[in-house]
């Protein structure tokens, strides 16, 4: 894994993409990037000591599409998949790939069978699968819920539920404290290095953010509540925006 020095007073920027930098969108093929969260990537990407990293479980090359900020890191597949600031990629090896073919072919059969149900859209995105549930139907919905829990219980996958929207991870080891801790060896970091800060609006965030918490770190939910304890909370991308300037021009992020 390619290594990059850090200073000693490095902080570590991380933020989720759909609904945390983008508004949350009817059509998922139309979430763009906030101008306000633009003009603040740019600005961490510029601080010297900063890293600032988006971590999503969309594919790498989707997510290079809408996030187009040089000088950050960019982590698809939950942070399997990554594009480094001088733009060398790192993706999985052998055996990971290996692992989601044989996993592929045994459930991704049985999901799509979910997208049978009015309203209910199916999204692959190689690593994990999204259920969106925008225009399904109360009844629609309540029976997606009852299939999976069943199916849940009999299957290594984790399920992510966020706004209108559940998501299958493929691979029990893979979710978004995975991208963190990838992140943290990409750039060398350690917990006498410098602090962390991480901002997501699901539940595949939130297991991201118990581990920054946990480190020490700073948490911040993009929606109506913390999805964990002891998280801040701002309404929206735009608002996000406002308290990263905050948190970079009060210090709170050193130590």
């Amino acid at each position: 894994m390619p290594e990059i020095g850090i200073s000693p007073n490095v902080s570590l920027w991380m933020f989720d993409f759909d609904g945390t930098l983008s508004l949350l969108v009817a059509d998922r093929t139309a979430a763009r990037l906030e101008s306000t969260c633009r003009d603040m990537l740019h600005q961490l990407a510029t601080v010297q000591g900063f890293h600032c990293a988006v971590i999503s479980s969309r594919l790498l090359s989707d997510l290079e599409d809408r996030v187009d900020v040089p000088g950050i890191f960019l982590g698809g597949g939950s942070g399997l998949e990554w594009r480094l600031p001088d733009g060398r990629l790192q993706v999985p090896g052998a055996d990971r790939r290996d692992a989601i073919r044989k996993v592929r072919k045994t459930l991704i059969p049985e999901i799509m069978e979910w997208g049978l149900l009015p309203g209910v859209e199916i999204e692959d995105k190689q690593w994990s699968v999204a259920i969106h549930i925008r225009r399904a139907t109360q009844q629609a919905q309540r029976a997606l819920v009852t299939l999976i829990d069943h199916w849940q219980q009999s299957r290594k996958v984790s399920v992510f539920r966020g706004p209108e929207v559940l998501e299958v991870a493929l691979l029990p080891e893979v979710d978004k404290s995975l991208g963190v801790r990838a992140f943290c060896d990409l750039v060398n970091w350690t917990s006498a290095a410098g602090r962390l800060v991480y901002a997501g609006d699901d539940e595949n965030d939130a297991v991201a953010m118990q581990l920054v918490r946990d480190w020490g770190g700073t948490i911040v939910t993009v929606g109506e509540k913390a999805i964990v304890p002891g998280s801040d909370v701002v309404s929206s991308p735009m608002e996000l925006a406002k308290r990263i300037s905050i948190l970079v021009a009060s210090g709170m992020t050193q130590k």
